[in-house]
Order: structure tokens, then C-alpha cells, then sequence
């Protein structure tokens, strides 16, 4: 059977969503399924009739113990990860944060604020908060942005514990869950899963036959999970192509998801051997994050921008590029403790920032020369970052560093 949110039933019956949820609460809807906390309609049902052009037998008066207590208001159809979906003005985050009407939503975007800002501690201890919550967008959200912020601070086993509580949500989905919901379910699950580059359940056609389902701002990140994925393919063209498709689509810039779109457009033109381009996308997301200090992306993704935050950052926002590489080693530990293990990689966890991005250049092809011209230093400084992490690896030759770093 086809279902409708209430939002939907209220558009095609012209009437507000909070009559909707009555008529669910008060079973005029036949058919009508509460699932976490939402409303599923079938599609085909009738608008009730408007009971209140009816004349009811009048109550007899209730007093003291026979009251019956106010039923709260049903919960409404939220949206997962609000502030990923918002079209901000970028300096204006916190604002927008402040003034988030509905209290779960608020803490929630707050929750992402701080994570995005590279405050992992902050953003774990809000998310926790909502991890058993009845509704569905919120638990997902809050196992989330729960599981990154834990790789982060190094606890790991909160990490997998709710990376594992996502896969259920998802594996208990039947045909009874509107598609928003499933939608958001297998969103929440490419997210994480892509982004700890570990094998996507289904493929990136799971991910593809529910984005139609998302809001805007959260089809936009879906389509920069599905580049990055098809970066780890080896389809760096395919991949820009996506990216270049949901810029050309967005009627509004999304802020969150537009950083990341231009950090997987560096990490693609950085593979072809295109700095000039990877350079323009960079200093694009960097111009978003700025305002709002948005800066944990460029940290998660510092390993595969080959040398583009050194090139372009470093000289000109060094205090911000220190703060990005301290983030860069807080959340690499923790990425490899959870990637490491399953995939049976082994990505190197005892290199320098710089000594990385130089064995990354190598690995796609880059001469020292190129790498020393990229990074601004010297041919011999390229070749003491090679030798010493050779010595770091206990491997000997230049081709057997492929094994060790990110794909």
C-alpha cells in the first residue's frame, strides 16, 4: 500500500497539518499508522467530513478525578539533520539555530553547529540526548552526528554502537514506513557508511532510488555522498559530474552540503592532476565556511585534497590551518580504528599531515617536482617526506605506498 505524510494529506485536502493529526488521532482516517511518531496516510484515502457542521449530543460536565488529562498535540514530521537542510546565510548560523521554534529541531541543529565547527565533545553530548527518541528523524540525526563526533574524541565503541543502530532502524523498515522516513533511514546509512569509506549496503543505487524523497538540502548532500563514493570508484570524471549536477539543480545555496560538494570536486581535479580547478573549489567551500568557522570538513577530508590545504590555507589563515590539522589528527585516529578493521586496510596512522599529503601526490602519480611546486618547498624537502615515510612504513620502494594510503 501507498502512504502519504500528513503534510502531504493536508496540501490535497486543503487543510492545515495539525487537522490532519486529529482526524489520525481521532481514527477518522481509516487506515491511518502512527510510525515513530509520524503519521502514514493511504494514499488513497478520503478527507473526512467536517464533524463540526454535525450537531453532537452535549457532554455531561466532567469535575475533579473524572477530568481527563489534556493528550498532547501529535508529534509533527520532522525533517533529519535541520541545519544540513537549511539554506542559511553563511554568518548567520547561530541565528538561525537560535530561532528554531520546535525544541527537538533546535537541539538538534545545535548539536550539527558544534560538529561542523569541529567541537566534537559539544556536539556528542547534545546528540546523546536524543539517541532513544520516539522520532525517527531526531534518532537517526542523533545517531549521526553521534557516531562522528565519538570517532573524534576517541570512543570508538559509542561510535560503532550507534553506527550499528542506524543499520537496524534500517533493516526493520517495512513496507508500512512512508517514504520520507525510509528515505531519511537509507540517507543516514549512506552518510555514514561512504564517509568511513566502508562497502555501501546496496550500492549507490540504494542511495539513488530514495534521494527523489528527501528535501532539498539533504538531496544535496546525498548527491555529494554519491561522488564521493564514485571517487572511491576511481570515476573522478563521473564524480564531478554529480557535483556539477546539484550546483546547476540548487534554487537556493546550501551552505553544509555546498562545502562538501567542493571538497570531493578538490579531492577528484587533485586526482586528475588539475590543481588549478581543485584550487577554485577550495577557496568556494572555504569562503562558506568562514563566516560560521564551519571548518570540521576540511579536517575530515585532509587526507584525500592532496596537499591543497598546505598549498592554498597555510600561508594566508595559518592559525585556521592549525586548528584544521588538529582536527585532521583527532578524527584520522578514530576513522581508522573503526575503517581499518573491517575493510582490512591498513591506512597509515603514523605519518605527519604533510608526510601524507606527499605520499598521497606520489601514489596518484605526481614527480617530486610537481609535488614541490604544488606544495611550494623544494625538491629535496619532497624527498626527505618520502624517504622518512618509507622509514615510517618499513616499506622500501615509492610504488608499495599505495597499500597505505586513502584510496
Amino acid at each position: 500500500m501507498e502512504y502519504m505524510m500528513a503534510r502531504d494529506a493536508a496540501r490535497k485536502w486543503k487543510i492545515s497539518v495539525r487537522l490532519v493529526q486529529q482526524y489520525c488521532v481521532d481514527g477518522r482516517i481509516e487506515g491511518a499508522r502512527k510510525f515513530s511518531g509520524a503519521w502514514a496516510i493511504p494514499a488513497g484515502a478520503q478527507k473526512p467530513a467536517d464533524a463540526r457542521k454535525k450537531t453532537a449530543p452535549a457532554r455531561p460536565a466532567q469535575t475533579g478525578s473524572e477530568t481527563a488529562p489534556p493528550q498532547p498535540a501529535p508529534a509533527l514530521c520532522r525533517t533529519p539533520m535541520p541545519l544540513m537542510n537549511t539554506a542559511f546565510t553563511p554568518g548567520q548560523c547561530m541565528e538561525y539555530v537560535e530561532g528554531i521554534e520546535d525544541a527537538g529541531l533546535r537541539d538538534i541543529a545545535l548539536a550539527e553547529y558544534h560538529y561542523f565547527r569541529g567541537q566534537p565533545e559539544e556536539a556528542a553530548r547534545e546528540a546523546e540526548l536524543y539517541l532513544s527518541h520516539e522520532d525517527l528523524a531526531l534518532r537517526l540525526s542523533a545517531c549521526l552526528i553521534y557516531t562522528y563526533a565519538n570517532l573524534a574524541i576517541g570512543q570508538i565503541q559509542q561510535a560503532q554502537y550507534t553506527l550499528m543502530e542506524v543499520r537496524n532502524i534500517l533493516a526493520s523498515a517495512d513496507e508500512h514506513m512512508p517514504p520520507p522516513l525510509r528515505a531519511s533511514a537509507v540517507f543516514i546509512m549512506a552518510t555514514a557508511t561512504v564517509l568511513l569509506h566502508l562497502p555501501l549496503p546496496g550500492g549507490a543505487e540504494t542511495l539513488q532510488e530514495h534521494i527523489r524523497f528527501l528535501p532539498p538540502g539533504l538531496r544535496m548532500f546525498a548527491l555529494y555522498v554519491q561522488a564521493h563514493y564514485t571517487y572511491l570508484q576511481g570515476d573522478y570524471g563521473k564524480s564531478i559530474g554529480i557535483v556539477e549536477t546539484a550546483f546547476a539543480m540548487q534554487a537556493e545555496e546550501f551552505p553544509i552540503p555546498a562545502i562538501y560538494l567542493h571538497m570531493v570536486a578538490v579531492m577528484d581535479y587533485m586526482s586528475l592532476k588539475q590543481p588549478e580547478r581543485a584550487q577554485a573549489h577550495l577557496l568556494a567551500s572555504w569562503k562558506l565556511a568562514q563566516p560560521d568557522d564551519l571548518i570540521e570538513a576540511f579536517g575530515e577530508h585532509h587526507g584525500l585534497l592532496g596537499g591543497m590545504l598546505e598549498a592554498v590555507l597555510k600561508k594566508d589563515w595559518p592559525e585556521d590551518f592549525k586548528r584544521i590539522i588538529a582536527i585532521t589528527y583527532r578524527f584520522s585516529e578514530g576513522w581508522r580504528r573503526i575503517h581499518n578493521p573491517v575493510t582490512g586496510e591498513q591506512v597509515a596512522d603514523n605519518l605527519t599531515t604533510t608526510e601524507f599529503a606527499t605520499a598521497m601526490l606520489a601514489v596518484r602519480g605526481w614527480t617530486n617536482q610537481e609535488i614541490a611546486t604544488h606544495l611550494g618547498i623544494s625538491v629535496n624537502t619532497v624527498k626527505q617526506h618520502i624517504s622518512s615515510t618509507l622509514m615510517k612504513l618499513g616499506i622500501k620502494q615509492r610504488k608499495d605506498l599505495k597499500g597505505y594510503m586513502l584510496r
